[in-house]
């Protein structure tokens, strides 16, 4: 019997899920038949693939081997689908991008409307995750692109700054302890109540490190799993939050507040697999970003040794 792409797609589909009945339905087949193709695979290399033996089915050592090899086998042929397909002259084209959830509050919207007006034939499928993940649909090339910040990645992951994010604490114009021309010790922050983002968020980690270091332990009157329900929040209230410069710059009923010592900037990168195909709908975009960052007059990736948080 020859080997078709299908074998190798049901056998990682049992892989993941360790039962013949839950990849059936994820594979929209019958039980009895996806049983029969993987008897047929097993036939043909000559090895038993999966020990049915147990509660639950798993690999064996000479199917852990051949899963990952079927693995890579069906990634490289999804790219060369795609370089197939890609065209230079960007008359039709297709980007997945990944980003953590920040960056729609403030840099997805300059981005995609640069792509749609210099590329309008690009279609773009854009999903939020947080940056282990993004790192991990890259290197499976489930994703093209992924936006997230300079750190310690994978080995795998290239990273290409595109700008230095600053943050600071945003309150209110219209609070009545609203925006002064001092700076405001941190030390100042244990006697405020603040909202800030959740603890799902690498700018929520960020920011308790930071106020862990300085010693101060915040009164948190609202954590939200959005940005713009924060700056919702904050311009109807006395309630202060810390969020990037960028977007309280685009909010004209907020307003930065310096904080002594300021928060460390983050940089900013655009993220790839290495080595992996880069169509040309994903080098137009990586050339808008740089472009957009400029434009924008976000400061550049700061030079020196990759920052060692891990967002």
């Amino acid at each position: 019997m020859a080997l078709e792409l299908r074998h190798l797609r049901y056998l990682l589909a049992v892989a993941e899920h360790h039962n013949f009945t839950r990849a059936a339905e994820e594979l929209r087949i019958s039980q009895p038949t996806l049983s029969q193709q993987i008897k047929q695979l097993e036939r043909t290399v000559g090895v038993q693939l999966l020990d049915r033996g147990g509660r639950s089915v798993r690999l064996t050592d000479a199917g852990a081997v051949y899963v990952e090899h079927a693995r890579r086998a069906l990634r490289d042929l999804a790219a060369a689908e795609r370089a197939v397909h890609d065209l230079a002259d960007l008359t039709r084209g297709h980007l997945r991008l990944a980003l953590t959830p920040t960056f729609t509050a403030y840099l997805l919207g300059p981005l995609l409307a640069a792509l749609h007006e210099a590329h309008p034939a690009i279609t773009v499928e854009v999903r939020e995750m947080p940056q282990d993940r993004i790192e991990a649909a890259l290197l499976a090339d489930d994703t093209d692109l992924g936006i997230a910040f300079h750190g310690v990645h994978l080995p795998g992951i290239a990273a290409t700054g595109l700008f230095t994010e600053t943050l600071g604490l945003v309150v209110s114009v219209a609070a009545e302890d609203g925006p002064t021309a001092d700076p405001l010790p941190v030390a100042a922050l244990a006697d405020r109540q603040l909202a800030l983002l959740s603890g799902d968020f690498a700018t929520r980690t960020h920011i308790d490190g930071y106020l862990a270091v300085h010693g101060v332990r915040p009164r948190i009157a609202v954590e939200a799993n959005s940005v713009q329900a924060l700056t919702e929040l904050v311009q109807r209230t006395a309630l202060a939050t810390v969020l990037p410069d960028a977007v309280t710059d685009d909010h004209p009923r907020l307003a930065r507040v310096r904080l002594t010592p300021p928060l460390p900037p983050r940089t900013v990168s655009l993220l790839r697999r290495d080595g992996g195909y880069l169509s040309a709908a994903a080098r137009a975009f990586t050339t808008l970003a740089a472009t957009v960052a400029t434009t924008r007059g976000y400061a550049p990736p700061a030079a020196g040794p990759p920052d060692q948080e891990r967002p």
